[in-house]
């Protein structure tokens, strides 16, 4: 099996020479192990410092698309490369390559198909507190949507087996209300419909008491505010079931890309094999 290392790079000539440096050539458990830089769109001298520096395969941006698409761009060509499990890691060095097995090993013994290094957040000194506490929100908003355990949902140190690549959908410029908005419609929008009705609903109520007090004259807005919020709930609600079923669709769809893609693998080994034997039969003659 193939371990194929990519490294997403923007002019980053002064340290991706340190981080190849580090990077190995022999992990255990695979029969390969290749280096992968996506240079994306880079002024400086990143690509000739890659080839010196004995990297395999260079994918190369025209210009600067951003590290979402730059990561991609990688996987995709990891995939149509072979292999097996991809290794996702930054070119300034801040992860240790040392590290790679133990980031591949889940994948290897079949415990999971994505595993994220996490970073020791709050011992990172150039880190401001600010910055700090937005890594631990964000990490815990990731993790309450996946429903799983991630403490560092920005880390780009990751691994992939091959079937999580070929399911992968990366959205670039994406913030984490979309990915509520795409991966649980249902529940972002019956949550909304949820507070609006509530409040339409405890002012409506509070409308009957004035009312069956005397004084409801004098509280008509209420009664106005309470009738549009109940009809924005409502809306809302409709909302999210007609988005749960667009959700139900775009699953659908993801599980026909993924079998096409797998198949689209079993065809190309077919077709190898074929030629291999053709060959061998061939010499043969």
């Amino acid at each position: 099996m193939k371990l194929i290392i990519q490294i997403p790079c923007y002019n980053e000539a002064g340290t991706l020479a340190i981080t190849l440096a580090e990077l190995p050539r022999e992990v255990e458990g695979f029969d390969q192990v290749e280096w992968l830089v996506i240079d994306d769109g880079s002024t400086d001298e990143t690509i000739r410092v890659a080839r010196e520096n004995g990297v395999d395969h260079i994918v190369r941006n025209t210009s600067n698309e951003g590290l979402a698409r730059a990561f991609a761009k990688g996987i995709e060509a990891c995939l149509q490369l072979g292999a097996g499990v991809i290794v996702n890691t930054d070119a300034d060095n801040q992860y240790d390559a040392r590290d790679i097995p133990a980031l591949v090993g889940p994948i290897l013994a079949g415990q999971a198909d994505l595993v994220v290094g996490a970073r020791p957040i709050d011992a990172i000194e150039h880190f401001s507190p600010v910055k700090k506490v937005l890594q631990k929100v964000g990490s815990w908003a990731v993790g309450s949507l996946s429903r799983a355990a991630i403490p560092d949902a920005a880390s780009g140190f990751r691994a992939l087996s091959r079937d999580a690549a070929l399911q992968l959908v990366v959205f670039s410029e994406i913030t984490i209300i979309r990915i509520f908005v795409i991966y649980r419609p249902f529940r972002f929008f019956a949550a909304i419909g949820s507070v609006l009705f509530a409040t339409g609903f405890l002012l409506g109520i509070r409308f009957l008491y004035c009312f069956m007090t005397g004084s409801g004259e004098g509280h008509v807005q209420s009664l106005i505010l309470a009738s549009i919020l109940l009809g924005m709930g409502f809306q809302n609600f409709l909302i999210a079931f007609v988005a749960d079923l667009l959700a139900a669709n775009r699953k659908l769809l993801q599980d026909v890309r993924f079998k096409i893609a797998k198949w689209d693998r079993l065809e190309r080994n077919a077709e190898r094999d074929q030629f291999a034997s053709d060959i061998t039969e061939s010499g043969r003659r």
